[in-house]
C-alpha cells in the first residue's frame, strides 16, 4: 500500500487538477509523477528521507508530493512565505535531506543560510532565479520513471507543523494509514464526494486541511480540482460559477469577506452542493447572511492536524447552526472531566478523540507526544465542548492561550519569545482579540526596561522578521506592569 497510488483507478482522460487554467487528466498526472520520482531516485532520495516541499497551490505541489510518497520518503509541507529563520529551524527540525521550492518561495529562500541547515543535500526549484539550487525541477521531471514503493499502514508518510495541543510548533507525524483511514471516513459519508465533483482548492496546501481534505480526498475519489493561489472574494464568486464547481472547502475569514461582497451574481453558487467550514468557530450572522444571500448552507465541521484532520462533520447530517456535526465513521468522540472521565450528556469537558485517522505523535518529541496521547490511544485535543442528545458537538471553548488567525494556531509563547529578542524589551505578554475577517488577531502587551524605548512599528516590523505574518501582532500596547498572580504567572484572562 502507499498514499501516492490514489490517483492509479482513475481515467486516464479525466481532469484531475486545474493549475493556472491549464488542466492536467489524471493520466498526465500519473505519468509525472512517477517521472520525478524517478528524477528523485536518481538523487539517492529514498524511504524515510525528509523532503521539503515549499510550493503555492500550483501543480507542482501535486506532482512533488505524490513523487515524494511514492518514494516511501517523508513529505514535509511547509509555508513558503516563512520567513528564513522560520523555514531554517524547521527544516533543521526534521532533518531534512532535500528541499524543493517554487517562485512563490524563491524571496523567503534568499534569506536561508545554508551552512545552518547541514542535512540538506539537494534544493530543487522550479524557478531559474535561485542561485543556490543544485538542481531545476523540470530536468527531474523529465527522469525515466520507477515504480511506487510499497509501505506499511504506519509508516511515516507526511511531517506537518502544527503548535499541537500545547506549546512551540512541531511537527506532527502523520502516516500513510493515518490519511488514507481519514480519506476512507470521508467517502462512508452520506452524499460524499464523487467523480463529478469540481473541488475549489483555494486552501492551502501545506496545511492539513488543504492537503488531505481539499487534495488527497478529491484525487481519491477521482474529482477534479481548480487550485487558487491567492484569495479575493469577488474572482473567488467568479471562479466557482465559471469553473462549475460543486464543492467549496473554506475557513471563516474566507466566507466572511465573500457574504460581504457588493453586487455578487445571486446565483453564484448555482452549481455549488458543500460548502464547508473548518479550522475555526463559524460566526453563525455570516452563516445566515450567505444562505440569505446565495442560498447555501454553511456545513460546519472540527478537525485538528492530529487527527488527520477530520473528527466531526456537518455532510449527511441535519446541520444544527453552531454545531462542528457529528463525528465521522470510524472515530469515537469522549467529553470528559479533569479526571478523564465522561461528563454526564450535556455537560462540557475536554473532547478526547479516538480512532486509526489519530497521528503517531510529535517528531522526536515524547514528552510533547505523551502529553497528547493518552496511553489507551486517546488524543486529548485541548479544546472544551459539548455533546448533545442527538451526538451533535457543540465547541464552546479551547485550550486558554490558543489564539487561532484565520484557522492557524499561535500560541502565545512563541510570539512573547521573539519580542524578548527586541532589545530593551523587559517582559511581554500577548493574547488573541476578536478580528471581523481572520477571526482573531495577535495583540501584544509590552514592558520596556527603565530607559529603553521603541515604537509599536519597530515592534511588529522585528515579529515579521522572525515569524509567520499570521503569527505576528497587528496591535502593540506599552505598559508599565503585566497583570500576575500570586505565583508570578501572568494573568492573560485579565489582558483579554
Amino acid at each position: 500500500m502507499n498514499l501516492a497510488t490514489i490517483i492509479d483507478p482513475h481515467p486516464a482522460d479525466a481532469v484531475a487538477l486545474v493549475s493556472r487554467g491549464r488542466p492536467t487528466t489524471y493520466g498526465q498526472l500519473r505519468d509525472e509523477v512517477a517521472r520525478l520520482r524517478g528524477g528523485l531516485a536518481a538523487l539517492g532520495i529514498g524511504r524515510g528521507d525528509r523532503v521539503a516541499l515549499l510550493f503555492a497551490n500550483k501543480r507542482y505541489f501535486v506532482d512533488t508530493v505524490l513523487a515524494v510518497l511514492g518514494l516511501g520518503a517523508i513529505a514535509v509541507p511547509l509555508n513558503p512565505t516563512n520567513p528564513g529563520p522560520a523555514i531554517e529551524h524547521e527544516l533543521n527540525d526534521v532533518g531534512a535531506k532535500a528541499v524543493l521550492l517554487g517562485p512563490s518561495a524563491a524571496v523567503a529562500w534568499s534569506h536561508v543560510d545554508r551552512a545552518r541547515i547541514p542535512t540538506v543535500e539537494h534544493v530543487i526549484s522550479a524557478n531559474g532565479d535561485v542561485p543556490t539550487a543544485t538542481h531545476h525541477l523540470d530536468d527531474l521531471l523529465a527522469a525515466e520513471p520507477v515504480p511506487v514503493v510499497d509501505v506499511e499502514p504506519g509508516d511515516l508518510a507526511v511531517l506537518l507543523f502544527t503548535s499541537g495541543t500545547a506549546g512551540a510548533p512541531r511537527a506532527a507525524m502523520l502516516s500513510h494509514g493515518n490519511l488514507l483511514a481519514n480519506i476512507d471516513q470521508a467517502m462512508a459519508m452520506p452524499d460524499r464526494i464523487g467523480p463529478d465533483d469540481i473541488v475549489f482548492g483555494l486552501l492551502p496546501l501545506y496545511h492539513i486541511f488543504g492537503l488531505n481534505v481539499v487534495l488527497f480526498l478529491t484525487l481519491a475519489a477521482g474529482a477534479s480540482v481548480v487550485l487558487v493561489m491567492r484569495f479575493d472574494p469577488s474572482t473567488t464568486l467568479d471562479t466557482i460559477l465559471e469553473r462549475g464547481v460543486t464543492i467549496v472547502p473554506g475557513v471563516p475569514s474566507m466566507w466572511q469577506a465573500i457574504a460581504q461582497v457588493s453586487g455578487a451574481q445571486p446565483g453564484a453558487f448555482a452549481n455549488v452542493r458543500h460548502a464547508l467550514t473548518g479550522a475555526a468557530k463559524m460566526p453563525e450572522d455570516t452563516m445566515h447572511q450567505l444562505r440569505e444571500r446565495f442560498g447555501i448552507t454553511l456545513r460546519e465541521g472540527y478537525g485538528l492536524t492530529e487527527a488527520s484532520p477530520v473528527v466531526t462533520t456537518s455532510v449527511g447530517v441535519e446541520p444544527k447552526v453552531g454545531s462542528v456535526g457529528q463525528p465521522v465513521h470510524g472515530v469515537v468522540v469522549r467529553v470528559v472531566d479533569n479526571d478523564g472521565d465522561d461528563v454526564e450528556q450535556g455537560d462540557a469537558g475536554e473532547i478526547w478523540v479516538r480512532g486509526p485517522n489519530v497521528f503517531l505523535g510529535y517528531w522526536n518529541d515524547p514528552v510533547a507526544t505523551n502529553r497528547a496521547l493518552h496511553a489507551d490511544g486517546w488524543l486529548r485535543t485541548g479544546d472544551v465542548g459539548v455533546l448533545d442528545d442527538d451526538g451533535y458537538l457543540w465547541l464552546v471553548d479551547r485550550a486558554k492561550d490558543l489564539i487561532i488567525v484565520s484557522g492557524f494556531n499561535v500560541y502565545p509563547a512563541e510570539v512573547e519569545e521573539v519580542l524578548l529578542e527586541y532589545p530593551g524589551v523587559d517582559e511581554v505578554a500577548v493574547v488573541g482579540v476578536p478580528h471581523p475577517f481572520t477571526g482573531e488577531a495577535v495583540k501584544a502587551y509590552v514592558v520596556m526596561a527603565p530607559g529603553r524605548e521603541a515604537d509599536e512599528e519597530q515592534l511588529i516590523a522585528f515579529a515579521h522578521d522572525h515569524l509567520a505574518r499570521y503569527k505576528c501582532p497587528t496591535k502593540v500596547l506599552f505598559v508599565d506592569e503585566l497583570p500576575k498572580g500570586m505565583g508570578g504567572k501572568i494573568l492573560r484572562r485579565i489582558l483579554r
